[in-house]
């Protein structure tokens, strides 16, 4: 495995834009709770160290990663002044074909809201084949997937405002 004993979370504040005006949705799965409250404090914290508000923050639970795209094409509707959003999910593979249905039209979901909206919306869905390998990905050894999503939240909301000038 390209990342066996790799922390891929560490960032270089330095090289993230300026996010102190920007304001952030984070639209978290209920379903793998342990996994996705680690997903999405990591995000938190990101955000967080790098001047964003926590009143610029709005953070909505939908019951399951497949709810992540209502959830988050809600979200955009409802806070049209949102700069980007972040689905955090986890999916962990099981014995039916469940797992795949459910990865599949997650990342097609969040796919089409860019492709359709003005607000980015960042992947952060695990889809593990297993606990220990969302739990690496959560906090663990190879780091935390929602500080990552939350490095590219706001690279992608300085995008987007940098293309309306």
């Amino acid at each position: 495995m390209a990342t066996e004993g790799k922390n891929l979370s560490t960032y270089d504040k330095n090289k993230i834009p300026n996010a102190k005006e920007f304001r952030f949705g984070i639209v978290v799965s209920e379903w793998n709770d342990n996994i996705t409250e680690n997903l999405c404090k990591g995000a938190m914290e990101v955000l967080l160290e790098n001047d964003v508000l926590e009143r610029k923050i709005v953070r909505w639970n939908v019951p399951g990663s497949f709810e992540l795209i209502y959830g988050c094409k809600k979200m955009a509707e409802s806070y049209d002044m949102l700069d980007a959003i972040i689905a955090i999910g986890s999916v962990i593979e099981g014995e039916t074909k469940h797992f795949d249905f459910v990865c599949q039209a997650v990342s097609q979901g969040v796919k089409d809201l860019n492709v359709q909206g003005d607000i980015p919306v960042i992947f952060c869905v695990l889809t593990d084949q297993n606990m220990q390998q969302a739990l690496d990905r959560s906090g663990g050894r190879h780091g935390n997937k929602g500080a990552e999503a939350a490095v590219a939240a706001i690279k992608m909301a300085q995008l987007r405002k940098d293309s309306r000038i």
